[in-house]
């Protein structure tokens, strides 16, 4: 489903997070999101301002450490993930996937690659890179409701 995909030139801080809201605001439910990127291409700075845009209140944390948060929505439940930590995917299998697959609504994994075969598949991938001081963001649909995402996010983004 990669024929779906767009991209976006994200200048600053404040054009990736509007693009985390208008993707909070257009998400299909429920979603998995995978976010590639390397160190310091915003993936966390996203998840942010998507989690902000689905209602959080408080303090949105990076998983670096705890590897996965959780946090309330007003419809179910968001899951954000970082798997930058784990040296095998079979680690996965101590944080009850299984359970959060049934409970969350909404995934944001961070370095899903590190999880590969272990993780459901993903609805989005969302690729970030470093462009000069910019950003460049790349979306993939990777699930019929991931192409009406990216859809959406086109005609709401560009």
């Amino acid at each position: 489903m990669n024929d779906a995909s767009c991209s976006f030139r994200l200048p600053d801080a404040e054009a990736t997070e509007r693009l985390g809201t208008c993707l909070a605001r257009s998400r299909p439910v429920p979603a998995i999101v995978f976010l590639r990127g390397d160190l310091g291409a915003g993936k966390t700075t996203l998840a942010r301002a998507m989690l902000r845009g689905l209602g959080v209140q408080g303090p949105v944390r990076s998983p670096t450490y705890t590897l996965v948060e959780r946090y309330p929505l007003a419809r179910g439940e968001a899951v954000h993930m970082d798997l930058y930590r784990l040296a095998d995917p079979g680690e996965l299998d101590f944080l009850g996937l299984d359970d959060l697959h049934a409970e969350a609504d909404l995934w944001l994994v961070e370095w899903p690659e590190r999880g590969e075969g272990a993780l459901p598949a993903c609805d989005l991938m969302l690729e970030l890179g470093v462009d000069g001081e910019a950003r460049r963001a790349r979306l993939l649909p990777c699930s019929a409701a991931g192409a009406e995402w990216v859809d959406v996010v086109k005609r709401e983004f560009s």
